[in-house]
C-alpha cells in the first residue's frame, strides 16, 4: 500500500531535520566554510543526492536552518502575545525559550556562534543579521509587555530580562546538570 501524502511529508520533514542537525554540528565543530556537503551528508546518514533534493547547496541549507530558528522565535513570541496578562506573556517566553534549549542545546550554541561572526564574512553575516533582526523584534514585543506591567523603564527592563534569559540559555547549552528548574523559578520570581 502506498504511503499517504501526510506520511511522505512526515518522512521528508524528519530527513530535513536530521540534515539540519548534522549541518549545525559540523558547522560548530569545524566552521561553516571548512565543512563540505559530503561531510554533512555522511553525518546525517543520507546520500549527497538526497541532501541536494532538499537544499540548494550549503548556503541553502544554512538559510533554511536560520529561517527555522526565526520561525521558532516568532512562534514563541506569538504564543506569548496571545496569552493575556503580561505575567502570562513572560511565562510563555521563559518556558518557550528554555524548552527549546532543553530539546537541542547545540542549536542554541550554533545560533550564538553564528550571531557573533565577523561582519566581513558576507555569507555568515547575512544570516547573522537575519537572526538579529528577529531578536530586535522580540525585544520590542517584550518592551510592550513591560509597558503593560507599568515598569519604571520598560526598555531597560526588557534588556535585563533578555540578558538573564540568554544567560540562562547559554549556561543550559554548555553545562550538563545545570539547575534549569531552579533558575527558571528565579526568573519567574524576578520578572513575573
Amino acid at each position: 500500500m502506498p504511503r499517504s501524502r501526510e506520511e511522505n511529508e512526515r518522512i521528508r520533514r524528519l530527513a530535513m531535520d536530521n540534515i539540519g542537525t548534522a549541518a549545525m554540528e559540523c558547522f560548530l565543530e569545524r566552521g561553516y566554510h571548512a565543512v563540505s556537503i559530503d561531510e554533512i551528508a555522511r553525518r546525517a546518514g543520507v546520500s549527497k543526492g538526497l541532501l541536494y533534493n532538499y537544499y540548494q547547496g550549503k548556503e541553502g541549507l544554512l538559510a533554511e536552518i536560520v529561517q527555522t530558528r526565526v520561525n521558532e522565535i516568532a512562534s514563541v513570541m506569538e504564543a506569548a502575545s496571545s496569552s493575556g496578562s503580561p505575567r502570562d506573556c513572560l511565562l510563555k517566553i521563559i518556558e518557550g525559550a528554555l524548552d527549546h534549549i532543553a530539546r537541542n542545546p547545540k542549536a542554541y550554541r550554533f545560533f550564538l556562534h553564528l550571531q557573533t561572526q565577523p561582519e566581513e564574512d558576507e555569507v555568515l553575516s547575512k544570516y547573522s543579521r537575519r537572526l538579529n533582526r528577529e531578536m530586535s523584534r522580540q525585544y520590542e514585543l517584550q518592551c510592550e509587555i513591560f509597558e503593560r506591567m507599568q515598569a519604571k523603564d520598560p526598555k531597560l527592563r526588557s534588556l535585563y530580562f533578555s540578558s538573564a534569559l540568554h544567560g540562562l540559555m547559554f549556561l543550559m547549552s554548555i553545562y550538563p546538570g545545570y539547575p534549569v528548574e531552579a533558575m527558571k523559578e528565579e526568573m519567574i520570581r524576578d520578572f513575573c
